[in-house]
């Protein structure tokens, strides 16, 4: 079968994780990293499902529900073995910013030619933010620069 156009069918992935609170999601991801509500879903009057944005990425958040309906509980922790990485023009600026705000980071290192700058999420998701670098691999970030 032959694709006569050439417009891109595939545009984005957008990560899509189960959250146990969307309360502590959302203070995390839009409090302190900035990022914005596109879309939402509100179910018996209560926020359930939303598409978050930082520039041009997104990332999808849903918490479970606990009872009734539809409830579900997952077995062990959220988030294990789960990272996200988004990929910017100065990460360090990410860690900047997100400190300015009170939030907590891991501490910023070049690997694989890039600065990265970790975070988890309240439920154990990794959200890195990186960006190129020609600092020396394992270089580690100071206040200082």
């Amino acid at each position: 079968m032959s694709v006569e156009s050439t417009e891109v069918n595939v545009r984005q992935a957008v990560p899509f994780f189960g959250v146990t609170s969307m309360d502590e999601s959302l203070r995390f991801y839009m409090e302190g990293l900035a990022f914005t509500m596109k879309y939402r879903w509100i179910d018996e009057g209560k926020l359930r499902w939303c598409w978050l944005e930082i520039g041009t990425a997104g990332l999808m958040l849903q918490e479970y529900k606990t009872e009734g309906r539809h409830s579900f509980k997952p077995e062990g922790k959220l988030g294990v073995g789960v990272s996200i990485c988004f990929q910017c023009r100065d990460a360090l600026r990410i860690y900047r910013e997100s400190r300015s705000r009170g939030l907590q980071a891991g501490i910023p290192f070049v690997g694989n030619a890039m600065w990265v700058v970790p975070f988890t999420d309240p439920d154990g998701y990794n959200v890195l933010f990186e960006s190129p670098t020609d600092a020396p691999e394992e270089s580690r970030y100071t206040e200082s620069g």
